[in-house]
């Protein structure tokens, strides 16, 4: 039967068995050690081919097969049917790739490799960082995928030969730190997996517990002389007057349209603000918004996010003294932002009620509404699902109660003792 091996391995109605014995094989068996093959849908004409091939005549008289149907399926004796094909046990795995369509994968050997593989680079990685143990537990408990040992070795190497030049003699940037010592600007960027775990290493090197606030974050790398990106977000004034000397306070009172502040901006030379109340939106068409309208309300712009610079900015005006309000979208992301500032600086939330999303319910943007955070007031929440849209500051009916004559005399009482918010 050696000549038909193609048309055998072709015959659909012996692909159940193929497939089962590709499994096993799959599962690390030898195929010289597999007694019996279980296949559980075998079709009728393939169980009478193998009991053609495999009963005896003696056995047909008697009414027994070699081939018997179990409530597992059918069960074949592997070694006899290899013995009636012509087939050596060396080559049942050419036969069983060739009927399934797809290499043999040994599963076994490959977890064993995985094991091994892993082992090894935690020992490695114990070498690396030996200071480090709570590191260490947090990238074993992540678990590990053969395809990125890799990287994971990358990480290892990388972390291991940044923290060896902690602290730095001098400040240098954290996009300097990574080209240095991982070859790429951006692998230790805060939002990435690289960063967040050299963010971990230097928590564990302080001491402390890993913060989680954007400057925060920033003012523990800054302990070792890290520098993260302190120039390219910027957060936007507006009307803002400082009384101050510095460079920042002259920038303020001497604009007539908004100013950009950076991170460095705001830590190396604060300004020291006026008492005022200072209103914090979330788009920067609020501010434009104000200009077209002659508006003398202090304003500031976060751009819809709250980074390192927009937390500086909303500590400084705590630290300060500053009446803080913000507003921001009514949608899911507006309203968690908003949550935060409430809960952290104390700031009042304008343009954000129940009254003002059933004004602009009439007319509400064409965005569904997604769903609202656990933190939104029941109100609230009540009537933006009643609309089913989400309701942005470029309406009307919210640049109305931000800018507009109410708002501008509520910013002419200054805060007394009793309504500064407390740290």
């Amino acid at each position: 039967m050696t000549a038909d091996l193609n048309l055998i391995a072709a015959d659909p109605d012996l692909a159940p068995l193929w497939q089962a014995v590709h499994a096993r094989l799959g599962a690390g068996h030898d195929p010289a050690d597999i007694a019996t093959v279980t296949v559980p849908d075998l079709p009728p004409q393939g169980m009478a081919a193998l009991r053609s091939w495999l009963d005896t005549p003696a056995q047909r008289r008697r009414g027994r097969t070699s081939v018997p149907h179990t409530s597992r399926g059918v069960t074949v004796p592997l070694p006899a049917l290899l013995a009636v094909l012509g087939l050596p046990a060396d080559q049942l795995r050419n036969l069983v790739e060739r009927a399934v369509g797809r290499s043999v994968v040994n599963r076994k050997k490959t977890r064993l490799q995985s094991a091994q593989l892993r082992l090894e680079l935690w020992e490695y990685a114990a070498t690396q960082l030996p200071h480090l143990p709570a590191l260490l537990g947090r990238l074993k408990s992540a678990g590990l995928e053969d395809a990125a040992a890799t990287e994971m070795r990358r990480l290892i190497d990388a972390l291991a030969s940044l923290i060896r030049e902690l602290p730095c003699t001098r400040p240098r940037t954290l996009a300097k730190l990574a080209h240095d010592h991982a070859g790429d600007p951006h692998y230790f960027d805060p939002a990435t997996l690289p960063g967040q775990r050299l963010v971990s290493a230097v928590a564990e090197l302080a001491g402390r517990p890993e913060p989680t606030r954007p400057d925060h974050i920033r003012a523990l790398l800054a302990e070792f002389g890290i520098i993260a990106d302190r120039l390219s977000a910027t957060v936007l004034l507006h009307q803002v007057r400082a009384i101050g000397n510095g460079p920042i306070d002259r920038r303020l009172n001497e604009a007539v349209t908004p100013v950009a502040l950076h991170l460095l901006d705001l830590t190396r030379t604060p300004p020291r603000l006026a008492p005022q109340t200072l209103t914090v939106v979330e788009n920067p068409s609020v501010l434009e918004a104000a200009m077209d309208r002659a508006s003398t309300q202090p304003l500031a712009c976060t751009s819809g996010q709250l980074r390192a610079v927009d937390h500086a900015l909303l500590q400084l005006a705590l630290d300060q003294g500053i009446r803080l309000r913000y507003a921001g979208d009514l949608d899911a992301a507006g309203i968690q932002i908003a949550t935060t500032v409430r809960q952290t600086y104390g700031a009042e939330l304008v343009a954000m009620d129940a009254a003002v999303a059933h004004t602009a319910g009439h007319t509400p943007s064409r965005v569904p509404l997604r769903a609202l955070p656990a933190v939104c007031e029941p109100e609230l929440a009540d009537v933006l699902r009643m609309g089913g849209r989400a309701v942005y500051q470029e309406h009307d009916a919210v640049l109305g109660q931000l800018l507009d004559g109410e708002q501008e005399a509520a910013n002419l009482r200054l805060p007394s003792d009793q309504d500064a918010p407390g740290r």
